[in-house]
């Protein structure tokens, strides 16, 4: 169907067709190793921060701020910004790496990275520019970390725990299931996150579709291409695969309720 002719039926052709597009098996691919990836790294981050700033403290509620920020600046200008910071001529961040513009990292000797056109580089920059959207995780876990029992850490404080033991007996466990959901959840956002930075910021690839994911596939077909009903396909077979992935890690959660209760 391409909003020109009239629809027909074509039963499981897309599917067929998509099981032998080697551009969607990239891009689904993409998509699973950003999600391995940046999912981890988020809930790390937002974690650590939270931990970090969960105390009052001399500026406390603007380093809060300043983490939350970047979630509610809407997408195709957090895309835009992140082109200027990367590029590799002028871009802030390459001129820090190379200490005003050397060509290597001047302490390791590598080359700069070339963010907009070399595959590992450009995949490596949409995982960096999900770390900064970690907002909504960041307050969740804050706010749990808050309504934790002070009693408990009183209790540690008398015993001489180590800050490490107390994370990990303590704190860890109590947070854990907050973290399982926000594990589901970031998943979901991880799958479906990808469109503007990939075609703001790198196009979809340098070569080979280093950065095509599923929503900039489903985006192209849909939208570029005319076929909505190919798109549409790819969208479905998406759906399943995320919801597979988050039924497993509910089912993780219910064991690990099970365990503990």
């Amino acid at each position: 169907y391409d909003l020109v002719r009239a629809p027909r039926f074509v039963g499981f052709d897309n599917f067929r067709e998509l099981a032998g597009d080697d551009v969607f098996r990239v891009a689904v691919t993409n998509s699973l190793v950003f999600a391995a990836i940046a999912v981890p790294l988020r809930l790390a981050a937002a974690l650590g921060l939270a931990l970090l700033l969960h105390r009052r403290m001399p500026g406390v509620g603007a380093y809060r701020s300043a983490t939350v920020l970047p979630t509610v600046v809407p997408d195709i200008a957090y895309g835009l910004l992140w082109l200027w910071l990367l590029n590799p001529l002028y871009g802030p961040v390459n001129t820090l790496l190379g200490w005003g513009g050397a060509p290597n990292f001047t302490w390791i000797g590598y080359p700069l990275p070339q963010w907009l056109t070399h595959p590992n580089d450009a995949r490596a920059a949409i995982i960096i520019l999900s770390l900064f959207t970690i907002g909504e995780g960041f307050v969740v876990l804050l706010v749990t970390r808050q309504g934790l029992p002070t009693e408990l850490y009183d209790l540690a404080a008398l015993e001489d725990v180590t800050a490490w033991g107390l994370f990990r007996r303590v704190t860890l466990p109590l947070m854990a299931p907050v973290l399982l959901l926000l594990l589901a959840r970031d998943t979901i956002f991880s799958l479906q996150a990808t469109l503007v930075p990939a075609l703001v910021v790198t196009e979809g690839g340098p070569p080979l579709y280093s950065t095509t994911y599923v929503p900039l596939f489903v985006y192209r077909n849909a939208f570029e291409y005319l076929r909505y009903g190919y798109a549409s396909a790819a969208t479905l077979l998406m759906l399943v695969l995320t919801a597979g992935i988050v039924l497993a890690q509910l089912a993780l959660l219910r064991r690990y309720r099970l365990g503990t209760g």
